[in-house]
């Protein structure tokens, strides 16, 4: 039997294997050359990460004894009221029709989770006979009745007593 592959093509296939053999070892020596250098040169670590890792981190809540806890207590009230107190929606206007407009109209408009429409003056009666106070008192804590909920200060908490006042007694004067 004769040798299907000539002398000439087996050394030349001899040749190219042990060239790519060490064209591979030379590019493993790259890569492990490659990184043990760049293993002691750790990039630069983002800023926002080291921020993010701080909130993350921080404490939830600290530990307050006797009358200096009592103090930062009683400062931290302050401070969340004063905070609340300048968050006042909508520029601090007394305006009902405003109020009603951008805040109560939504539920009040199209009778959402039992608001009563104020197109409709046979929803408010029984309310209304409850007296403007407890109404106004609803609506500065929430209510939750048989016919329906209200949430407290019509879900905007930066709305102040005066402004949810106003935006009630507006409302029941539109209704009479």
């Amino acid at each position: 039997m004769s040798n299907p592959v000539p002398q000439t093509d087996a050394v030349f296939l001899k040749h190219f294997s042990q060239l790519i053999v060490a064209l591979m070892i030379v590019a493993a020596l790259l890569i492990a050359l490659a990184m043990w250098v760049y293993s002691g040169h750790p990039g630069a670590e983002n800023p926002a990460r080291a921020v993010e890792t701080q909130k993350r981190i921080a404490p939830v809540g600290g530990v307050h004894a006797g009358e200096t806890g009592r103090a930062a207590i009683v400062a931290a009230e302050q401070a969340a009221k004063a905070a609340a107190a300048a968050k006042v929606a909508y520029g601090g206007t007394l305006e009902g029709s405003v109020i009603y407009a951008n805040l109560c109209g939504a539920c009040h408009t199209s009778g959402a989770s039992g608001a009563p429409k104020l197109s409709d003056s046979g929803h408010w009666n029984a309310r209304m006979a409850l007296g403007t106070d407890t109404l106004i008192k609803h609506a500065i804590d929430g209510f939750t009745g048989s016919l329906g909920f209200m949430p407290a200060r019509g879900g905007n908490p930066s709305l102040n007593d005066e402004q949810v006042k106003s935006t009630v007694e507006w409302m029941i004067s539109q209704v009479k």
